[in-house]
């Protein structure tokens, strides 16, 4: 090990919640930490990582935000939480820069302590409704009763009218039912009108609860002999476990539109996190290398090993790490996204998402079971953002 000072870093999710769980997101800072130390630490800095249960609570985000603080941590690495405003303004006043968070809350968006690796929620659910605009008569969405929720219709809408689709139906449910027979109903009932001819879809992005849901919607959909209706979502929601468990290739997603941000898990440009993985998080089965959360915590790190390398001092503080963040060059990701960079000719301009960098997303389907790529690039949606009226 190098002989520079011991660097700090925290990375958190919820865990245990009877709605979202993100256990592989810490569970990859903590392999990502054994293997810098065991290849020297980064720029002979030893990495010590530390983690905390945001809860998915206002109080926890805010919790694990002052643990932060009070660990003199350098930066917060690859998190999840949907209360930006619990959490930022400790992180604020610390000077704690935030990088690569799963893009969930505005704050994300706008504090200028914050350096976003991907267009978050928003760029999904625009990419979403450019993906689903070109096969989808008519449009259901199925998403949480909850603040965050509230703007996935408004998103998922710009992208279709871009296209001369009419708005999807919007349908609450509540983030953790145990059944959503109700809502795929009335889902079901709305993507149907499209007619025989047509195809109709029916959007579920609820987290973890999406597998609950499409057991309801499956249910019906046999019972109502509704061959045109397909399931649809966005990665986060479903992913490839979630297709695996569910029948595969004779599952409820066969044949299922899903908006991602990254190249799919099977491609080789993954490659340097399943090595990872395999030599350092020692089979904890709380990793699952298709998670788009443990994939943003991986790109998130990358970014840490590069702003660490970019500032010339044996002693490195937040300030400093956000300052070379600032004003260092562009870090390559090895083509998993754009080249991230946080100077202010690259930031996109996008109201009401200011700090926005990449702005791509991919379109993926399940074909055989699998979820592959159905672009050859990524789709830039700065234009569908800065045309939708989000709130």
């Amino acid at each position: 090990m190098g002989s520079r000072d011991t660097l700090t870093v925290m990375t958190w999710a919820p865990e245990g919640t009877n709605a979202t769980n993100k256990p592989g997101m810490p569970a990859l800072a903590e392999a990502y930490g054994r293997w810098a130390n065991a290849n020297g630490g980064i720029d002979g800095h030893e990495l010590r990582v530390i983690t905390c249960n945001e809860r998915n609570t206002p109080v926890g985000a805010a919790t694990c935000a002052r643990q932060a603080v009070d660990e003199k941590a350098v930066a917060v690495v690859g998190s999840y939480s949907q209360y930006g405003r619990s959490f930022m303004a400790p992180l604020e006043a610390a000077g704690i820069p935030y990088i690569g968070g799963y893009g969930l809350s505005d704050e994300e968006f706008t504090s200028s302590l914050s350096y976003p690796v991907n267009g978050g929620q928003v760029a999904l659910m625009a990419g979403s409704g450019k993906q689903l605009a070109r096969n989808c008569a008519a449009v259901a969405l199925v998403r949480p009763d909850s603040v965050a929720g509230d703007a996935l219709p408004t998103l998922l809408d710009s992208g279709l009218k871009e296209a001369g689709r009419e708005p999807a139906l919007d349908i609450k449910a509540p983030e953790d039912a145990g059944d959503y027979t109700s809502q795929a109903d009335r889902a079901l009932d709305h993507a149907g009108s499209a007619g025989s001819d047509a195809e109709g879809c029916v959007s579920a992005v609820l987290g973890e609860r999406t597998e609950t849901f499409v057991d309801s919607f499956r249910r019906l959909k046999d019972r109502n002999e509704a061959d045109n209706v397909h399931v649809a979502s966005i990665l986060g929601s479903v992913d490839q476990s979630l297709v695996n468990r569910t029948g595969g290739a004779n599952g409820p997603f066969e044949g299922a539109y899903v908006t991602g941000w990254y190249p799919d898990s099977g491609d080789p440009r993954w490659d340097g996190m399943h090595e990872l993985i395999r030599e350092h998080a020692f089979g904890d089965n709380r990793i699952d290398p298709a998670d788009v959360g443990v994939q943003t915590t991986y790109i998130a790190y990358t970014v840490l090993k590069a702003a660490i390398e970019a500032v010339d001092s044996d002693e490195i503080d937040a300030r400093a790490l956000a300052k070379a963040l600032d004003n260092g060059p562009g870090v390559s990701t090895g083509g998993l996204t754009p080249t991230l960079r946080w100077h202010m000719k690259d930031l996109l301009g996008v109201p009401q998402f200011p700090r926005m960098v990449n702005p791509g997303v991919t379109f993926q389907v399940v074909r055989n079971g699998k979820l592959v790529s159905d672009t050859m690039e990524a789709v830039d949606v700065t234009d569908t953002l800065t045309n939708s009226s989000v709130d």
